[in-house]
């Protein structure tokens, strides 16, 4: 039986890191792309270490050139990919909206809007050719205090997805949105300082879950 290609973007930590090591337990070949080569690295060490199988590929994605090798360099080795599970996204400092630096804004927007939609181009053939799947998580930040790039952007992020979703019910592939419980990640320490971490849920559990009912 061939292998299955999953592509995770944002892979070297948090829900991205579980879900990347998650999909390997389940018979996964994992092309994990992040930009801290170090974390890739101990990523690519613990799945091994269990059995499975990655390719790294240290890139940004913000990056279109990279990120259109990179389709080319999955489509030409592999033929296509069955799973697409994007979970990297820039966190900007937290700040009043009338007072965002704009240069967090514009990253905000680079990353978590222009990019998604550029990797959403590349993907989608990726995804046809295997009659695969792509999978989002979404962050309702949107409208609440000192969220405003982060929040602003993360909406945009998962409208993008949402409409490709709507999109694709006949045609493919299939786009699940999954909302996932608050998990002890760093971003969420960035946004919440002191906070108690004990009754979060642990990434690899979420992990678990969400493919759980991807497969449903």
């Amino acid at each position: 039986m061939e292998q299955k290609i999953a592509l995770v973007t944002g892979a070297s930590r948090g829900l991205g890191a579980a879900i990347a090591e998650g999909l390997a337990a389940r018979g996964y070949h994992v092309v994990a792309v992040a930009r801290t080569v170090g974390a890739l690295e101990e990523l690519d060490d613990r799945i091994r270490k269990a059995g499975g199988s990655a390719t790294l590929a240290p890139m940004d994605i913000g990056t279109p050139q990279a990120m259109i090798q990179l389709a080319q360099a999955i489509g030409g080795r592999w033929g296509g990919c069955d799973l697409w599970v994007h979970t990297a996204v820039h966190v900007a400092p937290l700040a009043p909206a009338a007072q965002i630096d704009p240069r967090d804004m514009e990253k905000s927007i680079a990353i978590n809007v222009a990019a998604t939609q550029g990797l959403i181009v590349l993907i989608d053939p990726l995804l046809r050719a295997r009659k695969g799947a792509a999978l989002f998580f979404d962050d309702p930040r949107a409208g609440q205090p000192f969220f405003g790039a982060y929040g602003a952007t993360k909406a945009a992020q998962i409208g993008l997805a949402a409409s490709w979703q709507v999109e694709s019910e006949r045609i493919g592939p299939r786009v699940v949105i999954d909302s996932p419980a608050p998990m002890p990640t760093a971003t969420r320490a960035r946004f919440f300082p002191g906070e108690d971490r004990s009754p979060l849920t642990p990434c690899a559990d979420e992990a678990s879950r969400a493919l759980a009912a991807l497969q449903d």
